[in-house]
């Protein structure tokens, strides 16, 4: 399962539209170490250290679970759709943690982050499996 979804959300969702607030509060409640993940991530984009213009994350997930979490989110077209509208960036995935967020004005960063080569270059042996 995606995502924990209270009765009182899925009541909701069956009567009509879920905003997005709520189904925000759904994920972070359902993915927490994801939500974290991303919420870091938003926090460190904006400030440009590394002169890239966004952020990503590097670490891998500390268990299997935590991964699951992860891939779930990205996976999701609607949640990484409200996500992205909540911190007004895009997300971009390139391996079972390489996660990045981009703010605007960062096309050509994004691009480079999502070419097939920048995909092969992220690449080794112990990532086959993850």
């Amino acid at each position: 399962m995606s995502l924990t979804v209270p009765p009182e959300l899925l009541d909701k969702a069956e009567r009509g539209e879920v905003s997005d607030a709520d189904f925000i509060a759904c994920i972070r409640e359902s993915l927490p170490y994801a939500w974290s993940l991303v919420s870091g991530l938003a926090e460190r984009a904006g400030t440009d250290a590394d002169g890239t213009g966004f952020a990503a994350n590097e670490t891998p997930p500390p268990s299997e679970a935590e991964r699951g979490q992860l891939l779930r989110m990205v996976a999701s077209d609607a949640m990484r759709a409200a996500v992205e509208r909540h911190f007004g960036m895009r997300l971009a995935f390139q391996n079972c943690h390489r996660l990045a967020l981009f703010p605007p004005g960062t096309d050509d960063a994004y691009k480079a982050f999502t070419t097939p080569r920048a995909q092969l270059l992220n690449q080794s042996p112990e990532l086959v499996d993850c």
